[in-house]
């Protein structure tokens, strides 16, 4: 028996179950400890295979002990039909009377979400405790029977059964649920008067629910009152405060603890990245991570997952490249989080290569990894790769859900795959059960029009079982501006301004189509009709990452760094890209200027300055990569092909729509975006 526990106590669990095996007649306290062992370390249907191997090889009759053991095995495993056996066990050997096995089924029942037998079991016991209670109540909350819960609570409360503080902590969140502010404040001035208030879990408990209801006065006062802080309570507040939005109040507090000191863990700072991370502030999210590193904490694995998408939304590739470097020193390269992350990020910093390395070496891969991978093919252009992906995924056993099919259609239509974006956009429901949605529509009518099947596409909008959103018309305004088709142009110009009046990208699209249609006149009309509603048109912004600095660009920009340098630099180049035959397409400037001005015009966009300062400081690098808030300029389009070639380095630019590569003079592209 000695050796036994000897072998449990430091989880040499084999060991034990070995040596278990070679005794004869194992008594049942040795079973239990084996038991409740398998199931402490995350082995909860070994437990339960043990002890169906000794009902029927053995006869056992087990004690309350070993169905308690065996209990705890089914609520981990959640495993409804052995919970059910283990039942009728219980009372085939009358221990179903026992308050403690009562209580035990009751918490099994209610994990296992079968919330008709927690009910049963509930009713049967005659010596109801608080704890009796308090499992029915979870059990409710559970199985998503928010008011249910209450009932029982108020119940309980009406039974003369005093709650205890897990008890509360299992009412707390069903009040928030149910918004039922009222009911908490009675919980809360219960606590206070019964000096629960200092119990962690209720306090944190309190603060959720006040937060939710958004009622953080309220939930700071929670926090104030507590004679001794702890760090549980404090991130509670941290969270609550980033939960609505409200990052000052959470860096003012995040302040008041930093201040404290010994109130400080990873857990604090993990809050904080994350925090301003969802709540679109990824610059301070980075920033935090910093602080957090050079305070002594080690970021884990949540602190990484919360970090990476932050420095992609600032398509800092440098700062992930350092934490992906981070990830290896610490062994966290194997989570599937974090990775994907990677992938991602990666992906959406221009690097689809590194992106598919660190996808190819995922030992598991679940359906959003290969979402991730399928839509940063995708986003590049890589049709092929991504209808190959899909494919892939569906024969590894993986089921695609409804962001596979977004993220395959939209391959199909950056290259131009009508007949594979037709069989895929098909098999959603045939095959897969997934009725396709307006977004989903909405992929297919980019499919059609991106490879020139307007009237295609038009007819299929028209046959749409729900109202086509924006996105829909302006994939075909999109195409009409490529295809030069006004009629349809003026079709879907009309239906946005109608959707979506105040995106001024929909009025300077159509403008732009019918000034190249020659129809100054109904382009005027359709600028002033801009100018009428108050539709300001989004200055174009175009920015590059050198070293550890972002530089931002904007058309005539005065105070412009290095602006001299800058334009002396594409003098330079404008004269060696003419030799090669580049010429300037004046279409692209709408305003009233004329000759070598209107070469200017062109020179002066954000994404050509950008390109230009990357060339003046590529110090080895062999791409330059520059990220745009708009669509690329048709004519700067053309001239960064000319660039790339005299330059002999590869050009990334992401635009609002895709990733455009540039190399030797051509565009992954093909001119069709």
């Amino acid at each position: 028996m000695k050796s036994l526990s000897s072998y449990l106590h430091s989880g040499q669990l084999d060991l034990a179950r070995k040596l278990f095996d070679k005794i004869p007649n194992p008594d049942l306290r040795a079973l239990t400890l084996l038991l409740s062992a398998y199931s402490k370390h995350g082995r909860p249907k070994q437990s339960i295979a043990l002890y169906r191997k000794l009902c029927k090889e053995k006869n056992l009759q087990p004690d309350r002990y070993v169905i308690l053991s065996v209990a705890k095995a089914c609520s981990l495993s959640l495993d409804t039909f052995e919970a059910k056996e283990l039942h009728s066990d219980a009372i085939r050997f009358k221990l179903t009377s026992d308050l403690l096995v009562g209580n035990a089924f009751i918490d099994m029942y209610g994990k296992c979400r079968l919330i008709e037998e927690a009910i049963s079991v509930f009713d049967e016991i005659s010596g109801k405790d608080v704890i009796s209670w308090t499992s029915l109540i979870f059990a409710h909350a559970n199985c998503k029977q928010s008011g249910e819960a209450l009932q029982v609570f108020r119940e309980m409360l009406i039974s003369g059964m005093k709650p205890n503080s897990v008890t509360l902590c299992t009412v707390l969140p069903v009040c928030s649920a149910m918004k039922a502010i009222n009911l908490g404040k009675e919980i809360h001035g219960f606590a206070l008067r019964n000096r629960f208030e200092e119990d962690v879990w209720v306090s944190s408990g309190l603060i959720n629910m006040y937060a939710k209801s958004f009622n953080l006065r309220l939930a700071r006062s929670v926090v104030d009152g507590l004679l001794d802080r702890d760090t549980v309570s404090w991130n509670t507040m941290l969270s609550s405060y980033f939960s609505i939005g409200n990052s000052e109040e959470a860096l003012e507090l995040f302040g008041k603890m930093k201040s404290v000191g010994d109130q400080m863990n990873c857990a604090s700072w993990n809050c904080m990245v994350s925090g301003f991370a969802q709540n679109g502030r990824v610059r301070e999210a980075v920033e935090m991570f910093a602080q957090m590193q050079h305070s002594g904490f080690r970021a884990n694995e949540i602190t990484i997952a919360s970090v990476l998408p932050a420095c992609s939304n600032m398509e800092n590739i440098r700062g992930g490249r350092e934490i992906h470097g981070y990830t290896y020193r610490h062994c966290f390269i194997k989570d599937k989080m974090i990775l994907t992350a990677l992938v991602l990020l990666y992906a959406k910093c221009g690097d689809l290569m590194k992106s598919r390395l660190v996808f190819d070496q995922m030992i598991y891969k679940d359906v959003i990894a290969w979402n991730a991978m399928i839509f940063a093919s995708s986003m590049h252009g890589c049709g092929e790769d991504a209808i190959c992906l899909y494919h892939q995924m569906i024969k590894s056993g993986m089921k695609p859900n409804s962001m596979s099919f977004m993220g395959v259609l939209s391959g199909c239509s950056h290259s131009l795959f009508v007949e594979e974006g037709r069989s895929i956009f098909s098999a959603m429901s045939r095959d897969f059960g997934i009725q396709p949605d307006a977004e989903h529509y909405s992929c297919m009518v980019d499919v059609l029009c991106r490879a020139g099947h307007l009237q295609g596409a038009y007819e299929f909008i028209q046959g749409m079982p729900m109202e086509p959103k924006a996105s829909a018309w302006g994939a075909m305004l999109a195409a009409c501006r490529l295809y030069k088709n006004v009629e349809l142009g003026k079709i879907s110009a009309d239906r946005l301004f109608e959707i979506e009046p105040e995106n001024p990208g929909n009025y300077v699209l159509f403008s732009n189509i019918l000034m190249n249609a020659k129809l100054f006149d109904e382009a005027s009309k359709i600028r002033k009709l801009m100018r009428d509603r108050g539709v300001k048109k989004v200055p174009g912004r175009s920015w590059i990452q050198i070293k550890n600095k972002v530089y931002t660009f904007v058309k005539d920009d005065d105070k412009m760094l290095f602006r001299n340098e800058i334009y002396g630099f594409l003098e330079k180049i404008g004269k060696k890209m003419k030799l090669e035959g580049y010429k300037p397409d004046i279409d692209f400037v709408l305003q009233d200027v004329k000759g070598e001005e209107m070469e200017e015009a062109l020179c002066s966009h954000s994404e050509r300055l950008a390109v230009a300062f990357g060339a003046m400081n590529l110090n080895g690098e062999s791409v330059i990569r520059v990220f745009k808030n708009l669509r690329i300029c048709g004519d700067c389009h053309n001239a960064i092909k000319f660039m790339s070639k005299i330059l002999g380095v590869g050009v990334t630019v992401r635009d609002n729509l895709r990733f455009h590569h540039f190399r030797d003079g051509s565009c992954s592209c093909h001119d069709r975006w």
